[in-house]
């Protein structure tokens, strides 16, 4: 009976949208991959393109926004610090905000297990480090630092083509599942239930949604992040 009742349970699983425009997206993306709150959930990762959903949505960036566009990088210095995520400071990245079309287009056309290495890197990269990614010559070093110099070719190439066309999808799929910005988070709790989450301030309602309340208070102890999204 036991095994059965287990058996029709869902393990917790977290669809995070991401674009690496985005520093939240890349707090929320370093959260999920180091936190180990999140080990017993599955984690799929989605490279969207943040311009295009905003479009859809009719929505303005915040930078755009006066007063917000001063507040948005004192926050973005906020969590990074909260959830110790690396993190250029103070300076924004170069170009800010780059257009990130043609990385997030190399990205759509990559499987999971060469997505989360590529995303590791390309995050870091641009918001650790401060590096250009989105100017062609050093996303192609980035792509040739990641899989050598004929796959760096082939994954630049599928872009063009297969890289837009799933990028034009995922990013669909955002919009349709609610999203506005980033990161969005559709989280599904072992009921199956599904809920859509908005911003790395609302991961603590995504904990509580997914039943990771106990976990949650180990993690407060160690983690000065988890005590400022409750």
């Amino acid at each position: 009976m036991l095994t059965r009742i287990l058996q029709m349970a869902t393990k917790p699983k977290i669809t995070l949208y991401v674009d690496t425009v985005s520093p939240f997206a890349y707090v929320a993306y370093h959260i999920l991959r180091n936190d180990p709150l999140f080990r017993t959930v599955d984690v799929e990762y989605i490279p969207i393109f943040l311009g295009g959903l905003m479009h859809k949505c009719g929505n303005t960036a915040p930078i755009k926004i006066k007063n917000k566009d001063k507040w948005i990088n004192h926050e973005r210095l906020r969590w990074s610090h909260h959830f110790s995520t690396p993190m250029i400071s103070p300076n924004l990245p170069p170009d800010f905000p780059a257009p990130s079309l043609p990385i997030m287009r190399c990205l759509a056309t990559l499987p999971p297990s060469k997505l989360i290495p590529a995303l590791d890197l390309l995050f870091k990269k641009h918001w650790a480090d401060g590096v250009a990614t989105h100017k062609p010559e050093v996303l192609r070093q980035c792509l040739v630092e990641l899989f050598g110099e004929a796959e760096a070719s082939q994954v630049l190439e599928r872009a063009k083509t297969e890289g837009k066309e799933r990028l034009i999808k995922n990013t669909d799929r955002a919009f349709d599942e609610g999203a506005f910005g980033l990161p969005w988070f559709v989280a599904t709790n072992s009921k199956g239930e599904r809920e859509g989450f908005w911003g790395v301030d609302h991961l603590g309602q995504v904990v509580g949604f997914l039943g990771l309340g106990g976990e949650l208070r180990v993690a407060r102890g160690r983690n000065e992040g988890w005590k400022a999204v409750l």
